[in-house]
């Protein structure tokens, strides 16, 4: 019968891979996307926590929809925004994006004023 199955073939076993051999792969993955995905979300996400529960009135931001204005009221989950004089909006507190520096509307008026006096010429 050793015509039928070859003497080296039934020699040499394949061996299963161990436990950690096989879950190597999966563990090193998974330590990745904790590294390169995870933390960095979780270090973002309690950095705007601590951003929006430092809001004050006065304070100039820009919303998630891109509209800058500065704090007119704060309450415990909304606030007042005033975007010009005599326009004011309430949103949540969560959908504000960027707390910019004091003073940063009155540069942006004085750069959009004379851009638009170039225009017009």
């Amino acid at each position: 019968m050793d015509f039928l199955i070859s003497s080296a073939m039934a020699q040499s076993a394949a061996e299963a891979p161990g436990f950690l051999q096989s879950f190597f792969p999966l563990i090193l993955i998974f330590v990745l996307f904790y590294f390169l995905l995870i933390r960095p979300q979780m270090k973002r996400a309690k950095e705007h926590r601590k951003m929006v529960s430092e809001l004050s009135v006065g304070d100039e931001v820009i919303t998630n929809g891109g509209l800058l204005g500065r704090i007119n009221q704060v309450g415990e989950s909304f606030l007042s925004v005033e975007l010009a004089q005599g326009v004011e909006i309430k949103l949540q507190k969560g959908a504000v994006s960027t707390l910019l520096p004091k003073g940063t509307i009155k540069s942006t008026g004085k750069k959009a004023a004379k851009s638009a006096d170039t225009s017009a010429d």
